[in-house]
């Protein structure tokens, strides 16, 4: 158990001759923070530019020189956190105040700087492809630990590396082979299946500072048209139309079918963008007592108000001058695994699936004792399956003002 109270920082600077200088004492302001989006660890600080050895540390610490920062909570605990290299370098003088502010990324930044062009034909598999990107550009990895399923042709053309590795890593999750994220720890790189932490925080209202929970149709799409060639007179035709949440109107995608690209596969890739943009989002933000060894992509359970389930990090922020973190978290979809690390299904719906609705109650989360509250029958989306509270696992929206369902309902109670 982590006593919170006796979380202590320690801050070490490596020069370009090997030499360790511990600047914890120098040390004004101190993070670092993880986003969605990126690969790249980016952590910062501020020093007293004070003399060491008869010089400036603006002298010493330079752009390129390593910077490693530890945590400890004085008994289980005592680990490196966070590693980087000096990017941004600023001395600051200002009413006699001297200081150097430093902004660092990980190793993984100069996948997130450069663009590559990239074939790979049908039948290659993932470890070939993400191995080979580590080689080209000496990332150094001791074992590979990520997945390995075989891909269609995939071409890429003046693409970020860092999108190249999420591309990748998405047809992964849609052939079933899971969720991984790529993560840099200690100087070298591996991958994780998300949600793979071995010990998992327990977030409750006496060890939270602050929590957020924000639904929003702002970026929803309700329909997505396929159309196809242009005719000799300029005109492309509509072959196919996908239609989603349209109670909330019509906000719609275009998707041109390629030259040699069939419709079926049109549609597909279309259907593809109504998965990923048509769900109404939850964006939940908690604030806490800084737990420096959590990271992005960690597992966490929430139990506070409403919020009362399991979470994905997907964004993190450590700020140790205020002892504090932020997270960014998305619902977890918690899923039977087999050994071959393919999903098992074990019910005949599917999230995405629209069902008719019985009506009955509805309730805020999918735990005993929840509280819920009367809805009426009516067509429904699936948006969520296997509640990991298991008392109502199935998570409903209604498509039309027939019913009014939206939360969580029991087994049997549609069709």
């Amino acid at each position: 158990m982590i006593d919170l109270s006796k979380i202590t920082y320690q801050v070490f600077v490596v020069d370009e001759h090997n030499i360790w200088y511990n600047i914890t004492d120098v040390i004004t302001d101190l993070g670092w923070e993880e986003n969605e989006n990126e690969i790249s660890v980016r952590s910062s600080f501020t020093v007293k530019n004070s003399d060491v050895s008869k010089e400036k540390l603006s002298s010493l610490i330079k752009p390129g020189c390593q910077v490693i920062i530890y945590a400890s909570d004085g008994s289980s605990f005592d680990e490196e956190v966070a590693r980087g290299y000096v990017t941004t370098w600023n001395p600051v003088v200002q009413n006699r105040s001297d200081s150097l502010k430093c902004t660092n990324y990980d190793l993984l930044y100069s996948l997130q700087k450069s663009q590559d062009n990239r074939y790979y034909p049908s039948g290659t598999g993932t470890q070939s492809i993400l191995t080979e990107l580590f080689k080209d550009y000496g990332i150094p990895m001791q074992e590979y630990h990520g997945p390995n399923v075989t891909h269609g042709k995939l071409k890429y053309n003046n693409s970020y590396v860092s999108d190249i590795i999420f591309d990748v890593l998405d047809d992964v999750k849609k052939k079933g082979g899971g969720t991984y994220f790529l993560r840099a720890a200690k100087g070298y790189v591996d991958f994780m299946e998300k949600g793979s932490n071995s010990m998992v925080y327990v977030f409750q209202a006496e060890n939270t500072q602050s929590i957020s929970s924000q639904i929003s149709v702002a970026d929803l799409i309700t329909r997505v048209k396929v159309i196809g060639k242009e005719n000799s007179k300029g005109y492309s035709s509509v072959e196919a139309t996908l239609n989603g949440l349209l109670q909330y109107g019509i906000r719609q995608r275009i998707y041109t079918r390629g030259s040699d690209e069939s419709l079926a596969d049109a549609k597909s890739a279309a259907q593809q963008i109504l998965d990923e943009n048509g769900t109404i989002k939850e964006k939940v933000t908690l604030q806490a007592p800084d737990v420096p060894f959590l990271r992005k992509g960690d597992f966490v359970f929430v139990t506070i108000g409403v919020s009362e389930n399991n979470y994905f990090i997907k964004g993190i922020r450590h700020d140790c001058s205020h002892a504090t973190m932020t997270m960014e978290l998305e619902l977890a979809d918690l899923q039977t695994v087999t050994a071959e690390n393919k999903t098992e299904i074990k019910k005949e719906y599917q999230e995405g699936d629209v069902v008719n609705f019985h009506g009955g109650m509805h309730y805020v989360s999918s735990y005993p004792g929840a509280k819920g509250y009367s809805a009426r029958a009516g067509k429904a989306k699936i948006t969520k399956k296997n509640g990991s509270g298991k008392a109502h696992p199935w998570h409903l929206i209604h498509t039309d003002s027939e019913s009014n369902v939206y939360g969580w309902v029991d087994d049997g109670t549609f069709d």
